[in-house]
């Protein structure tokens, strides 16, 4: 692999508040919150950090077998295991703070109620004196909504309002909400979280799939259903990005199945500003690396000047 001349190309973007040197961030879940790979990699090569789901209070996550690989693809069952926010702000946020000071970084927050949302928000903001242009969060809306028999908020608009008012009226910061794609209509769920105050839209999480044992003639998962990820979801993720570029008014954080570089300007000309990657790095620790110099490389092969030329290029306008 030939090397770009990183003044080539400009790669910076932006997410509301948040600049960003290039579109690439981690995926949540797939990243920790940096400590153990910054052992392989510079974190600072990163766009943006985006960290794994910080809660209220310590989640356990599920019992049984939490991942199964599938072709093109990964199933996986954690159930956003964490120790909560208290440790999360004591531990990895004050690591992040130290280690990495002008990285932006992204904290993924998940609860059960849209009261615990807010709590989770509300505490950090209360704990740490981050510049906002180098903090926001990203709202999991795929959490189960305990007072409504478990039903994930994304998928209701009346959920995905709830959820984004109550972060909205507890911060300043950039407040991405990230979809579910186990909806009929992705983009009325988009247009509910702007309606209540996004600054931005994350998209997708997983799809919802399954994997049975035939010898056993018993489900693989515990919990019978799991999350796919992987290169198998791409094309649906990018689907979805292309809807909601066009109906919503927002910067959106696209991920689903991203491993190269030019799956990384795929997406932007999809409609994304920014870009995750996520499974890829459960078989290559480097791949972020990796993916943001083969973008570059394309930048050149293209005669892309400047990474903006390419958001929405073919998702908006085609």
């Amino acid at each position: 692999m030939k090397h770009a001349d990183p003044a080539f190309t400009n790669l910076a973007t932006g997410l509301d508040k948040l600049r960003l040197k290039n579109p690439v961030t981690t995926a949540s879940g797939t990243f920790g919150a940096g400590r153990e790979m910054a052992d392989f990699i510079d974190l600072n090569s990163l766009g943006m950090l985006t960290t794994k789901g910080v809660s209220l209070t310590p989640w356990t996550g599920n019992s049984g077998r939490r991942m199964h690989e599938v072709r093109s693809g990964m199933l996986n069952s954690i159930g956003l295991q964490n120790p909560g926010v208290e440790t999360f702000i004591q531990r990895d946020l004050a690591w992040l703070r130290d280690s990495v000071p002008d990285l932006p970084l992204m904290i993924n927050v998940c609860a059960r109620s849209a009261a615990d949302y807010a709590a989770v928000i509300t505490q950090i903001e209360a704990e740490t004196d981050i510049p906002d242009d180098l903090l926001g969060y990203e709202v999991n809306i795929s959490c189960p909504n305990v007072s409504e028999g478990g039903h994930a908020f994304g998928t209701s608009t009346a959920g995905a309002e709830e959820v984004t008012a109550a972060c909205r009226a507890v911060t300043k910061r950039t407040l991405a909400v990230k979809l579910s794609p186990n909806v009929t209509n992705i983009a009325d769920i988009a247009r509910a979280a702007e309606s209540a105050g996004a600054d931005a839209i994350s998209l997708i999480n997983t799809l919802l799939g399954t994997a049975i044992d035939v010898r056993r003639r018993s489900f693989i998962f515990e919990r019978h259903f799991a999350g796919l990820s992987g290169p198998a979801i791409k094309p649906v993720a990018l689907r979805m990005v292309v809807e909601v570029a066009r109906a919503v008014d927002l910067p959106i954080v696209g991920m689903g199945g991203v491993a190269t570089g030019r799956d990384v300007a795929e997406f932007m000309l999809a409609g994304a500003h920014v870009v995750a990657v996520g499974t890829a790095h459960f078989g290559d620790p480097l791949a972020v690396l990796r993916i943001v110099d083969e973008l570059r490389n394309f930048c050149q092969e293209e005669g892309v000047r400047d990474i903006s030329e390419l958001i929405g290029a073919v998702g908006k306008t085609q």
